[in-house]
């Protein structure tokens, strides 16, 4: 995954647009079921992608980024964009977390892999430093979920739910 600079920039952007936009919905989803604390952390996430994303586009001032075409990007998906199994009627706050979680896996992961593949310094250097900012995102993620119960069983498991 060799990586211009402008090429990994449009990608950076357009994950941290996507990470924000589902943890908007996730914020939205939590805050409906009234689990405020919970809607709370998907805020302040919702925060962070956005402020990383002003970061990378002030960053990328005066560099030509190429205008991506959906499937011209190298993923099939954004990688903190799942899909969108999580956002249903029946999501409890252990999934959620769950899910924000992979998301922001898959968005260390991608960050990772770019700076081990490619031959560019500086998208080296700002792909170690992204992924070190999803590693952080990880770990946040952890603790919350180290403090919330595990549910026993989903909506969609529970027998006497009514039929889909």
């Amino acid at each position: 995954m060799d990586y211009t600079l402008p090429e990994f920039l449009a990608h950076a952007i357009a994950l941290e647009n996507e990470a924000a936009e589902r943890y908007l919905e996730l914020a939205d989803m939590m805050e409906a079921h009234r689990n405020d604390p919970v809607a709370e952390l998907f805020r302040d996430m919702v925060r962070y992608s956005r402020m990383h994303h002003a970061s990378i586009v002030e960053r990328a001032q005066g560099i030509a980024l190429p205008a991506l075409r959906s499937w011209q990007y190298r993923w099939r998906q954004p990688p903190e964009a799942g899909g969108d199994e999580a956002f249903d009627i029946s999501l409890d706050t252990w999934t959620a977390l769950c899910y924000a979680r992979a998301n922001e896996v898959r968005a260390m992961e991608y960050y990772s892999e770019v700076g081990q593949s490619t031959s560019d310094a500086e998208v080296k250097r700002l792909a170690a430093e992204f992924a070190a900012e999803e590693t952080e995102h990880v770990a946040a993620l952890d603790q919350w979920l180290a403090r919330t119960p595990r549910p026993s069983t989903t909506w969609r498991d529970d027998p006497a739910a009514p039929a889909a």
